[in-house]
């Protein structure tokens, strides 16, 4: 009899003790969101833009449902002046649209390939923690869709691109875009101005400039030796009548991003120095940087007040990639002069 009553106890322990675990598993699901309240507490639809255009930063305070759609879209565009390629987008524009999601969000992620595309893409969101990044559950064929759905837990700028194999022809033919996830805590102050750029790396059959319907080149991709390296994927795209327009005093916040697929970016704005640079896009900052490295797939918040009018250019500082393969943007600033900051001395 006794045996029996301890074989009973001994079972309502294991029971007890079972149940303890199971509610400590809960527990841990919570902690892995970084300590966020992960009670969901409405819906909403992103906000998706074109470069150099940025959503509107965020004004919910607790964790959404949030929806995101994205279309690939192949379809051929000018990579120069009398220049076209073949590209391969997010959204049908290169880079692909910005998405701006908080810290703590659910997101609800479509993506949708074309029925006219000819090829399978997928995406690889950097900021999502999974198999790949997503892209292990969104290859789809034309015509096809998939949806997945993800936690935003680390607040950043991160790249996305596709995986679909081979991976850098398509990086390389503009399937590149940025993801904003906004901190939960001490987001980032508003500013006057930001805009969205990102650089990427073009590999064509005829050099930089040649006329026409232009291939891409597998040869010069693998070698590393890109035709084009381009900022928002065309030359003056933002450049001449498409600069960045800013005004003298203001804040001007650029989020940054390199697709790559081969290039590291040595990010520089000539005659400007960054008050603030988020390092690859995370939390730490550096204070009056003159040029930041940007490395492939990866990411620079960098932050300026426009302390004088003008055209201020925007370049990689591997300079000759500047002037002879296209790497160029600008931001024009008006207002009026000030004299104690800068002016010739005529003689």
């Amino acid at each position: 009899m006794k045996t029996n009553w301890l074989i009973f106890l001994l079972m309502v322990c294991m029971a007890a003790i079972q149940t303890s675990c199971n509610n400590s598993g809960d527990t841990t699901v919570k902690k892995e969101s970084t300590g966020i309240d992960t009670v969901i507490t409405g819906t909403v639809k992103a906000e998706l833009t074109d470069a150099p255009l940025m959503p509107k930063p965020l004004t919910y305070t607790t964790p959404q449902r949030v929806t995101v759609e994205l279309e690939v879209i192949e379809k051929v565009m000018q990579i120069a002046e009398g220049v076209d390629y073949t590209f391969w987008t997010f959204g049908g524009k290169v880079p692909g649209k910005f998405i701006r999601v908080r810290q703590g969000d659910l997101v609800d992620f479509t993506l949708i390939n074309m029925p006219d595309s000819k090829l399978p893409h997928n995406i690889d969101l950097h900021a999502v923690t999974g198999p790949g990044g997503g892209a292990a559950v969104t290859n789809v064929s034309p015509g096809q869709s998939a949806t997945f759905q993800f936690r935003a837990l680390n607040p950043g700028l991160y790249v996305y691109h596709c995986a679909t194999g081979p991976v850098g022809l398509h990086i390389a033919n503009g399937m590149y875009g940025l993801i904003y996830v906004e901190p939960q805590k001490n987001p980032l102050p508003a500013v006057d101005k930001e805009y969205y750029l990102m650089q990427g790396d073009y590999y064509t059959k005829g050099k930089f400039g040649e006329k026409g319907l232009q291939e891409f080149d597998m040869d010069k991709a693998i070698r590393e030796e890109p035709d084009y390296v381009l900022f928002n994927g065309s030359v003056n795209a933002n450049a001449g009548p498409n600069a960045l327009p800013a005004k003298v005093g203001e804040t001007v916040r650029l989020f940054v991003g390199n697709g790559g697929p081969n290039m590291v970016s040595s990010f520089h704005v000539i005659g400007e120095i960054f008050d603030k640079v988020h390092v690859e896009g995370g939390d730490l900052i550096n204070t009056n940087v003159q040029t930041t490295i940007v490395p492939a797939g990866g990411s620079a918040i960098v932050e300026m007040t426009m302390d004088y009018p003008g055209m201020f250019h925007i370049v990689d500082h591997s300079i000759f990639r500047t002037f002879n393969k296209g790497c160029l943007a600008q931001i024009k600033v008006e207002g009026e002069k000030n004299r104690s900051i800068f002016g010739e001395i005529k003689k």
